[in-house]
């Protein structure tokens, strides 16, 4: 949450003094990749919606609003820091570690679990719900329509969850699986939805991540599975469920990279959409239509192909694809089942 609150006092730096380097202030895009990206969809979450007229619009790369509950979930890893920086006896604990030891801090903030760790992506310092900025579950502000109605760009990677499934390899049988789910994702969840989530996440691979690759990049027995589950609970579903409530009532577009699928082990893994922003040849898309969506709230222009709009009656993907026609328009309809499955549970228990 304080890196939120940083960044918003970054963006009234900018309303400040933007004018000092030639921009305009009426004129600034949030732009994001990863947990940027996610950062970028919750600035439209704050404060009830309410962009401050700081940003006009937002343009997300995988990262959406993710399902996130109360502070407390973090407490623990909280608490850890104050041990770790002898500050359990200081009447202000916050205070106490404001004045602490930074490599004393550093040394502990690297013992708790992040995005590459067996934990994986519920990770220990997530943005959390704190009831005054962020007043409930992301998810659940989108429900409640706390939304800044502006424009906003949201796409993802194909295969986005194989990336952080590298480091979860002694999660082999169906019991190592189920008991990872349980534990690191919906610890209250009850026999019955954990039943769903092995149903929707099968082990057989064929119908795992990276997808439509056959039985071929099975890293280890359950990686497919993770890699799927993964994806979709913290990106594609996400994602999703943020244009379904969102693009009926507001210009919306997104997109879906599917490059690279046989130049990694990973498939189109998180983050390759980058190579699409900042690659060569074909490969460049991504940055014109950023560069036409900041400027004029379509992400259309004459130097790529045309992009339509997101809609509840045809929810169309841009779609990023090897070979000599790299560019596709597909629909938003597949694992409809699965990110359903997923998005509930989210909605039902935050990280």
């Amino acid at each position: 949450m304080d890196i939120l609150l940083s960044e918003r006092e970054g963006l009234r730096w900018i309303q400040k003094y933007i004018h000092s380097f030639g921009g305009d202030p009426s004129k600034v895009t949030l732009f994001g990749v990863s947990s940027g990206g996610i950062s970028t969809a919750l600035h439209m979450l704050l404060n009830d919606g309410n962009t401050e007229g700081l940003f006009r619009a937002a343009f997300s790369q995988s990262g959406a609003p993710i399902p996130v509950g109360s502070y407390t979930h973090g407490q623990k890893w909280y608490d850890g820091a104050v041990q770790a920086a002898n500050c359990t006896a200081a009447k202000d604990t916050l205070e106490c570690l404001r004045g602490a030891d930074v490599e004393v801090l550093q040394a502990y903030f690297s013992t708790t679990p992040s995005k590459l760790s067996y934990q994986a992506l519920p990770s220990a310092w997530l943005p959390r719900v704190d009831g005054k900025y962020l007043k409930d579950d992301p998810q659940q502000l989108i429900l409640k329509g706390s939304v800044a109605k502006i424009p906003f760009i949201s796409g993802n990677d194909d295969d986005e969850g194989t990336l952080f499934s590298l480091y979860t390899t002694n999660i082999t049988t169906d019991a190592d699986f189920r008991e990872w789910v349980q534990s690191d994702y919906f610890p209250n969840a009850t026999s019955a939805e954990i039943d769903l989530i092995l149903k929707l996440y099968p082990s057989d691979p064929t119908v795992g991540s990276p997808f439509d690759t056959g039985i071929n990049n099975t890293l280890y027995p359950q990686y497919k599975r993770i890699s799927a589950f993964q994806g979709d609970v913290v990106f594609q579903g996400p994602r999703r469920f943020y244009l379904q409530h969102r693009a009926s009532l507001q210009k919306a577009w997104s997109y879906l990279d599917k490059r690279g699928k046989t130049s990694s082990s990973l498939g189109s893994q998180h983050g390759i959409d980058m190579l699409s922003m900042y690659g060569t040849g074909n490969g460049t898309e991504l940055q014109d239509y950023v560069i036409n969506f900041a400027y004029r709230l379509d992400p259309n222009g004459p130097t790529v192909p045309a992009w339509p709009q997101y809609t509840l009656v045809s929810p169309k993907l841009l779609t990023l694809v090897d070979g000599a026609i790299p560019v596709t328009i597909t629909e938003d309809t597949y694992r409809v089942a699965p990110m359903e499955g997923v998005t509930a549970l989210g909605l039902k228990y935050p990280l």
